[in-house]
């Protein structure tokens, strides 16, 4: 069973987004406001996601310069960047969407396949879990877990 599939406790096809639909004021609010709380520990979020990542799955090592720290703290700081504007843009869904297909499109070309969205979610759901602490309740996680898999089914729909 997927990682979309365990959170949301179903399929993978199901979790299909329409540009109509919109994603709960209150799930918006605990996402961002608990990425506020990441966003003075970004470098280290950063190395735990990258970290825990590899741990899942060691074959994606390779689509990364895990080997060059420099490149990695640029590559983590890429990271940190698009997940600020990405949450940051869930106030306006509908522009976010488009922003979103594109970046699946593009992570094609950089070998992602449908099932690293999986690792991915895991990977930011416990990176989360660290760098939040006591306030990672299961509020908060379950808002993480609906506005990645928006996020996720956007970009697999766009780019597969």
């Amino acid at each position: 069973m997927s990682f979309l599939s365990n959170l949301f406790g179903k399929k993978k096809t199901e979790v299909v987004v329409e540009k109509k639909e919109i994603i709960p004021a209150k799930t918006i609010e605990l996402v961002q406001t608990s990425f506020e709380a990441v966003k003075p520990i970004a470098a280290t979020a950063a190395e735990i996601f990258y970290s825990k990542l590899f741990e899942l799955d060691p074959k994606l090592k390779p689509l990364f310069p895990a080997a060059d720290n420099d490149k990695m703290k640029e590559q983590g700081n890429k990271l940190m960047t698009m997940l600020s504007a990405a949450v940051a843009g869930l106030s306006n869904i509908e522009a976010l969407i488009p922003v979103l297909q594109d970046l699946g499109k593009r992570h094609v070309a950089y070998r992602v396949e449908k099932s690293h969205y999986d690792t991915v979610g895991t990977a930011l759901i416990g990176t989360l879990a660290v760098g939040l602490g006591d306030d990672f309740t299961p509020e908060v996680k379950q808002a993480w877990v609906d506005v990645y898999g928006v996020m996720a089914s956007v970009m697999i729909e766009a780019a597969y």
